[in-house]
């Protein structure tokens, strides 16, 4: 925006959903992610895979299975590098489970976001064989500080484990934060605590500088000055 800058996802999300914006939006949301993953697969080798959220919108507007592999094809990008993050509610849209599980056998991977605040039935992460649970950040937020937050980020994480998925906790900004996590025995971590959002350049960076990092056992230092934080590399 010329005065206000750029515009959080929390502000003009829930506008472009209502307008219908939010499914062109999404498209180019998604073949530019995997365009941008597919020159980093060509630079660096590695498998690194890219996630993109999707909106309930994009799963009624019918099309979705052709934006994902129109995506895919044009940027040559291997599907199993392609992770898609839903929320709770996208599960109780008709026909979504047809959808999630055609890209499933295409190779796509799934997780479901924010979990914990909507109001999908338990059955939908055995009926969807879905890969990865994010725990909301509403309860990262003051788990340190209210035993009822605690209590629900160590079930899902058991939940999670208990259905052989990854858990991945969001929202993390202190050592402290995330020092109960590792000992919760949580997977995966995102957060301003490893980097605030930043452009593709600026990650490609990262992505160099991550040549020099010493990994021993279950730590990985990271050269001073490296934009990057110090992390198990479990988490």
């Amino acid at each position: 925006h010329p005065v206000e800058g750029l515009i959080p996802p929390g502000r003009f999300i829930a506008l472009a959903e209502q307008s219908g914006h939010i499914v062109p939006i999404g498209a180019w949301a998604l073949q530019t992610a995997c365009r941008q993953a597919r020159q980093w697969l060509d630079t660096y080798g590695d498998g690194l895979m890219v996630a993109v959220n999707l909106s309930a919108v994009q799963f009624a507007d019918g099309n979705l299975f052709n934006t994902v592999t129109e995506a895919l094809t044009r940027s040559g990008l291997p599907s199993s590098l392609l992770e898609l993050e839903l929320t709770e509610s996208v599960l109780l849209h008709e026909g979504t489970i047809e959808v999630i599980r055609k890209l499933q056998r295409i190779g796509v991977t799934f997780s479901i976001d924010d979990f914990g605040t909507g109001y999908s039935s338990l059955a939908y992460l055995k009926k969807l064989s879905v890969d990865k649970l994010k725990i909301d950040r509403s309860f990262v937020d003051d788990m340190l500080d209210a035993p009822d937050s605690a209590s629900i980020v160590n079930a899902v994480i058991q939940l999670g484990h208990g259905l052989n998925l990854t858990v991945i906790a969001e929202g993390v900004e202190t050592e402290a934060q995330l020092a109960f996590l590792r000992s919760a025995g949580c997977d995966e971590a995102q957060g301003y605590l490893i980097s605030k959002p930043i452009p593709a350049s600026a990650f490609q960076d990262l992505l160099a500088d991550a040549r020099s990092w010493d990994v021993r056992g279950d730590t990985v230092r990271v050269p001073p000055g490296s934009g990057a934080h110090s992390a198990s590399s479990g988490t």
